[in-house]
């Protein structure tokens, strides 16, 4: 399915509204002057303020990483797919527990890949 290409500017957040940062490692292809996202890249989300509720009081269990599942197909940099906007990921906590997919409330729209 062909969609944007995300990269490090994409503005995106946890399923808990916590923002989520994209950190791209190979920042040599660009789009829009910035670091196109690989399927490898780390999306570190900060401020995730999830709890499981719990008696006699909830635990914390804050959204931490993002794990990228599927790229584009057809088109990579550096060897890796692309990813692309929607993109299939899901958020972890600290315990490595799954917490939801993220959303991605804005990407460019200049590049699209499949």
């Amino acid at each position: 399915m062909p969609g944007p290409v995300l990269h490090t500017g994409a503005v995106a957040m946890c399923p808990h509204g916590a923002p989520l940062n994209i950190i791209a490692a190979s920042p040599r292809v660009l789009v829009g002057g910035m670091p196109a996202a690989v399927l490898t890249d780390q999306g570190m989300v900060a401020g995730c303020p999830f709890q499981i509720p719990a008696a006699p009081t909830p635990i914390p269990a804050p959204c931490l990483t993002t794990q990228w599942m599927v790229g584009a197909t057809r088109v990579l940099a550096g060897g890796l797919p692309l990813l692309i906007n929607p993109s299939t990921a899901i958020c972890f906590s600290v315990q490595q527990i799954p917490a939801g997919p993220p959303v991605i409330t804005s990407s460019q729209m200049q590049v699209i890949a499949t």
